[in-house]
């Protein structure tokens, strides 16, 4: 008889856990787009730069097309689908090693010298609360990963590059995690771990996410385009800097 009081709680206790809502958050998500939000420039973008610049494409023409791509993704006017198999060109007929050794260089000239520390900061912040850290980003996983893996992210979303027998093909694969494709990826892969959105942040620089950024309980607009501001200004979304 001592121990029924304790027996009796154990039993409340799991009675009570399996009545919970299956939609209960477990975690907190703590959402973040990478080019100009997470670091100070765009890696897509500088990507292009780097291979012109290493003489791996026809420079010129290469050249051109990139910064008008980048030209139509500030605009919202961006054909993700073109883009990608534009972008995804590069990667193919190479093997996974040389395009390991270029991505190191890669990072060591384009993508060091635009980390942001106050971006650092911010990531150290949430792990400190025990948020779920999780990037969502337009530009492709090839380019993408790494750096995730650099900032210690390990959750990433990225348009992804069809792969056969170890190598790129250069067409795109899936749905681009671009604009409202961001909140159907997202969606996807919330419902693979069952966890909801309930409390999130999302963190962005662009217009391009305002249907991911609408849908959170927590928006903030990151050194943001002036589309961006002005919907931040108009919903009373934090606005902050992290490049002061």
């Amino acid at each position: 008889h001592l121990r029924a009081p304790e027996q009796f709680t154990h039993r409340i206790t799991r009675a009570m856990l399996a009545a919970l809502p299956p939609s209960l958050p477990l975690v907190t998500l703590a959402i973040f787009d990478l080019d100009k939000t997470l670091l100070g420039g765009d890696s897509d973008n500088l990507w292009g730069q780097f291979v012109c610049e290493r003489g791996l494409v026809d420079g010129e023409d290469f050249a051109a097309r990139n910064d008008q791509f980048y030209a139509e993704y500030k605009a919202g006017s961006l054909d993700i689908e073109a883009y990608l198999r534009f972008a995804l060109s590069t990667l193919v007929g190479h093997s996974r090693a040389e395009l390991e050794a270029w991505h190191r260089d890669f990072m060591a000239s384009k993508i060091e010298p635009i980390l942001l520390p106050k971006a650092e900061q911010l990531l150290a912040s949430h792990r400190q609360q025990g948020h779920e850290l999780l990037i969502i980003t337009a530009t492709n996983e090839f380019i993408t990963r790494p750096i995730a893996e650099f900032l210690g992210v390990e959750q990433l979303i990225a348009c992804e590059g069809e792969i056969v027998d170890g190598r790129y093909t250069g067409e795109p694969r899936g749905v681009p995690s671009y604009h409202a494709g961001k909140v159907t990826r997202l969606n996807m892969w919330l419902e693979e771990r069952d966890i909801s959105l309930d409390g999130a942040f999302f963190y962005s620089d662009s217009h391009n996410d305002l249907p991911l950024l609408e849908i959170v309980d927590n928006p903030v607009a990151v050194d943001p385009d002036d589309r961006l501001r002005a919907r931040a200004v108009e919903a009373g979304w934090r606005i902050i800097s992290l490049r002061d």
